[in-house]
């Protein structure tokens, strides 16, 4: 089997991921499981309110949870959301809006005080994109953040970037890209990459799925763990989509085609665990 590629650059050849199950079940009880939402553990809709875990996932995460150190999912979606959309999943930790909010095994929701001054020009920032965005586009207000989606109207795609990136620049505020989708955010230094980087600091191994580019930071805190320490077991997976082309995928050791995929995935890891 080809050895584990845990450096800084995407690895040369295919992982083996029944070699990289085995390395981690060495270790599970010191191992964080991360998973991105939207795209990864739920296919994407032209609704964002309707979208649901794919088939096989929930429960796959509940037999994992007891077997390794630490499960985590870290989205663009809030807290709450997270929460509503597991099914009650206990003993995973959930950061929503990129890290700006989080919480610990069903715990109080946390949000990054320097966030909190931003919320008013959040709830501005929606009904100004409600009045002037045209019909087509879909504005999702988050309390935090304003996601501006082009998915059911791709033509506007254009018209609601200049439009975003107009008004992050007048306000101060951060554009985050995605599938079909533009999010400003507060100026605020919170990302994926970030909640990775600090949650792995002390663990000996770390797995993360995630599709969309905002990913790809994620991907890059767990090479660079991996390269302070090379003890450190680091295995990064994409959820292959059209809509980000090869950018993430070149960026993992691992892809899979779509969320049910990765609820397949996950339920024949379970032996590997057990």
């Amino acid at each position: 089997m080809p050895p584990l590629n845990l450096g800084n650059q995407p690895p040369k050849t295919p992982l083996d991921a029944e070699h990289a199950w085995r390395a981690t079940a060495a270790r599970a009880g010191d191992v964080v499981l991360f998973f991105d939402f939207d795209g990864t553990l739920a296919p994407v809709d032209d609704d964002p309110t309707a979208v649901r875990p794919a088939p096989k996932v929930l429960a796959a995460l509940e037999a994992l949870a007891p077997r390794v150190r630490r499960i985590a999912i870290v989205s663009a979606r809030p807290v709450e959301f997270l929460r509503d959309h597991l099914g009650g999943l206990a003993g995973v930790d959930l950061y929503g809006l990129y890290g700006l909010e989080h919480s610990h095994s069903g715990g109080e929701t946390v949000t990054e005080p320097a966030a909190l001054p931003w919320v008013p020009t959040m709830a501005e920032l929606a009904a100004q994109a409600e009045a002037e965005l045209p019909p087509g586009a879909l504005v999702e207000f988050k309390r935090l953040s304003v996601a501006l989606h082009w998915r059911t109207a791709p033509q506007l795609g254009d018209v609601v970037q200049e439009w975003g990136r107009a008004r992050a620049e007048r306000l101060g505020l951060r554009c985050q890209a995605g599938r079909m989708v533009l999010e400003l955010k507060p100026p605020v230094d919170r990302d994926k990459g970030m909640v990775i980087g600090e949650t792995v600091r002390d663990a000996g191994g770390a797995w993360y799925f995630g599709d969309d580019v905002s990913d790809i930071k994620a991907f890059a805190a767990l090479r660079a763990r991996a390269a302070t320490d090379p003890e450190f077991l680091g295995v990064c997976v994409a959820v292959a989509n059209p809509e980000t082309g090869h950018e993430v995928a070149d960026a993992a050791d691992l892809t899979l085609d779509s969320p049910a995929a990765l609820g397949d995935f996950l339920t024949a890891a379970l032996p590997h665990l057990s």
